[in-house]
């Protein structure tokens, strides 16, 4: 049992009262709030410590240069990658695979080839592949998934051929919490001898991540939705895939040696790191990595796979319940409707009562047209949420309920 109380007292932001009610907040899938630990070495960094890195001889800058390189170890311990040249510092999954499929692309792609991705991919990793395809004359390849929301493992099968590229699935969906039998796609990518891209944007903070078991290729995730701020992510390569591509962008950094004649580029991870990073975002990533790892991540995950059961068995039991998404696999995501009402009205509705959740497509327009919606209301947990929180949002549903028949 985790000592809840002590953990939400490391979140101000919990104490908040939202129209008089106080603020029950379960729209972790979109960003998760931040420990007073992670702030803090937010702003520490900028009162003591703001300079450029990796450039700077003076105090300043060498002693931020090896904070965020501490870091990139940190990172590289953290889902287990072989080195710390294969952690590349990003703004978040979307630019991860965005670089992914730019370079990828331009190095790999040719007319007629083909990418794999799957029905339920957000729009972050559907958008960068039509985007890579259209520019080489590619094409893209959709592995269809269940109502239930669980992939068709034997459709993905004969989707393979050898005029497969890459393959690029998410570890858990944003909207219907499926977690997804990513090292078996792994394994089936890797016998047709084809690479395979992880979106690992849900998972990194709800269930333990270890990269080299999994055999991916890459693998990208945001820091704000593991309780680091906004403006950092990763993308973890495999070292011989990282030297295979080309860079992303160019600039200061990303280079050895310019001339007008031709440039040299840097060696890993540095090929990749263009421009001045986001410091300050990168030094407080370190810290809510710690702030999980004190918990324990089997702890985070046994708590909110708690929480998710919890709270499906009290949404079945209300009338008119529909939740999109049951695989037998997930983490603490639901995503429903009430009857016929909007999405939006419940979401609105429920705010009045202190209640934050998402609603709409959550970027992931192919499934709600997989179910013939036009979004859901999607409740997300974190490991600072509780059963108390559950019961109000409950209750707060069967308020409203008869309002929108």
């Amino acid at each position: 049992m985790l000592d809840t109380k002590a953990i939400r007292q490391q979140f101000k932001i919990l104490d908040t009262t939202v129209y008089g009610k106080p603020l029950v907040y379960f729209d972790n899938a979109a960003t998760t709030q931040k420990p007073d630990s992670v702030i803090d070495t937010l702003s520490d960094y900028y009162r003591t410590l703001n300079s450029n890195i990796h450039r700077g001889a003076h105090y300043l800058s060498s002693t931020a240069t090896e904070r965020y390189e501490q870091t990139r170890e940190k990172v590289r311990s953290f889902i287990n990658a072989a080195k710390s040249c294969e952690i590349v510092f990003t703004r978040g999954t979307t630019e991860s695979i965005n670089l992914v499929a730019s370079s990828f692309g331009r190095a790999f792609l040719q007319k007629g080839d083909e990418v794999i991705i799957s029905g339920m991919e957000h729009h972050s990793d559907i958008v960068p592949w039509q985007i890579a395809c259209e520019q080489r004359g590619a094409s893209i390849k959709v592995i269809p998934f269940s109502d239930k929301g669980e992939l068709d493992l034997d459709a993905y099968r004969s989707l393979l051929s050898d005029r497969t590229r890459i393959v690029a699935v998410n570890h858990v969906s944003n909207t219907l919490g499926t977690v997804n039998p990513v090292k078996e796609i792994i394994g089936i990518a890797h016998s047709y001898g084809v690479p395979v891209l992880i979106d690992g944007a849900q998972s990194v903070s709800h269930i333990a991540v270890d990269v080299q078991d999994l055999d991916c290729d890459f693998y990208c995730f945001s820091g704000h939705k593991m309780y680091a701020p906004m403006g950092v992510g990763v993308l973890y390569g495999k070292e011989q895939w990282l030297d295979k591509l080309p860079p992303y962008q160019g600039g200061g950094e990303m280079i050895k040696d310019v001339s007008f004649e031709r440039t040299t580029y840097n060696n890993l991870p540095f090929k990749f790191e263009a421009g001045t990073p986001s410091v300050g975002d990168v030094l407080a990533l370190a810290s809510a990595i710690d702030f999980m790892q004190g918990i324990g991540m089997d702890n985070i995950a046994a708590h909110e796979q708690e929480l998710l059961q919890y709270a499906t068995q009290r949404l079945l039991a209300i009338p008119d319940m529909h939740i999109f998404g049951m695989a037998e696999n997930k983490t603490s995501v639901i995503s429903f409707l009430i009857g016929n009402a909007h999405p939006y009205d419940t979401g609105t509705l429920l705010d009045k009562l202190g209640i934050a959740v998402r609603t709409g497509h959550h970027c992931t327009q192919p499934i709600m047209d997989h179910y013939g919606i036009p979004g859901t209301v999607r409740a997300s947990f974190a490991v600072y949420n509780t059963k108390e929180e559950i019961d109000n949002f409950i209750t707060g549903i069967e308020r409203i309920a008869p309002m929108l028949s």
